[in-house]
């Protein structure tokens, strides 16, 4: 069973940085696509930056030029760096990954990291 293991979540001041670590376990493939996604409260979850199928990466509008994902293949793991954070930035961060068995596909999402910018 596939496991998204988070971390690096926490509170930081406008204009500070983060960086958050995701760990895909359970699994002897490598994922399709994985990437982050945020949900603030109230909102719906939206796309912040991921590593698609054919091999691009793909970012929000809203933070490109200001965080920049990145993975290690021989962990299985992607991080997400944030710099120049702002308050809206606060939300809950998940880590997605889709395995590709065949033409099945498979979402797995992370518990769920907070990260908190104060202005």
């Amino acid at each position: 069973q596939v496991q998204l293991v988070e971390s690096g979540g926490g509170l930081v001041q406008a204009g500070g940085s983060l960086r958050l670590s995701c760990a895909a376990t359970g699994s002897n493939f490598y994922p399709a696509a994985m990437g982050w996604y945020r949900q603030a409260p109230g909102k719906q979850r939206d796309l912040v930056a991921a590593f698609t199928s054919i091999g691009n990466t793909d970012y929000a509008d809203s933070v490109r030029g200001r965080f920049t994902i990145s993975r290690d293949n021989a962990q299985n793991t992607v991080y997400l760096q944030m710099n120049s954070l702002k308050p809206e930035d606060t939300a809950v961060y998940y880590c997605h990954a889709v395995y590709a068995l065949g033409i099945a596909e498979y979402d797995y999402w992370g518990r769920g990291t907070q990260v908190t910018v104060s202005s």
